[in-house]
């Protein structure tokens, strides 16, 4: 991979881990792909797949069995996340901590730089 990011400058949560190790036992992929793409109300989103193969350019973040993959470009602007899977109240989904979002919107899936 050409850029110089480590997959410990993007963590995978515990609990996001076992979520995705529950989803790939009932489906047919191998691992969860994490995108940013421009667009979503406060200028970009989070957009989760499922994937059967990796990119050779993909970076691979792995915890507890569960492999996340994140595409070159999206990289940059998830250095420092955490992704996480949370189950409240208002409902169970991934939520990615960023540091470098300025904004965030209310959905958890659209954010600013």
């Amino acid at each position: 991979m050409s850029t110089e990011v480590a997959s410990d400058d993007i963590r995978l949560s515990a609990s996001a881990a076992k979520q995705i190790n529950a989803i790939m036992a009932k489906e047919q992929a191998k691992y969860l792909r994490v995108s940013v793409v421009g667009g979503g109300c406060s200028g970009f989103s989070y957009v989760f797949d499922l994937e059967t193969e990796a990119g050779e350019d993909d970076l691979k973040i792995e915890r507890d069995g569960a492999t996340v993959l994140v595409d070159e470009m999206s990289v940059e602007f998830l250095k420092g996340s955490e992704i996480d899977y949370v189950d409240e109240l208002i409902g169970a989904a991934f939520r990615i901590h960023n540091p470098n979002a300025v904004a965030a919107c209310g959905c958890g899936t659209s954010f600013s730089v």
